[in-house]
């Protein structure tokens, strides 16, 4: 079985030796995606809430170059600058998810991401 690279010119293109997903058999692996506007290039940073949206829609686009969705997401990883910005973006990704099917998830609080971004997620979805 072959690795397939996913790239999409809907979600920032990579800023470093890596590629925005994997897809090997079934299964996909996103890389994280920060709040880069991919039409612009430009930081989206104006409430954690945008940002959150932003890194959201950056991953429905990958998820699509794939022809997968949300409903394909099995496990997602979520790591946040600060542990007190939880509820507002959880409330945010929720809008992304049915409750009763969602993928697992955990979610970190780190020292520093990227860009210095305040929220940074990556998913694995399958077929």
């Amino acid at each position: 079985m072959a690795k397939k690279i996913i790239n999409t010119t809907n979600a920032p293109a990579p800023i470093g030796p890596y590629s925005q997903a994997v897809m090997y058999g079934d299964m996909l692996y996103t890389s994280g995606q920060i709040a880069i506007d991919p039409t612009s290039g430009e930081m989206v940073m104006e409430s954690i809430q945008a940002e959150t949206r932003q890194v959201m829609e950056n991953l429905k686009a990958v998820l699509a170059a794939a022809d997968m969705s949300f409903e394909n997401v099995i496990k997602t990883t979520i790591f946040l600058n600060d542990m007190g910005q939880f509820a507002e973006v959880n409330a945010i990704y929720g809008e992304y998810f049915d409750a009763d099917t969602a993928p697992a998830r955990e979610t970190v609080q780190v020292a520093n991401l990227p860009k210095y971004v305040n929220v940074e997620i990556g998913m694995i979805a399958g077929r």
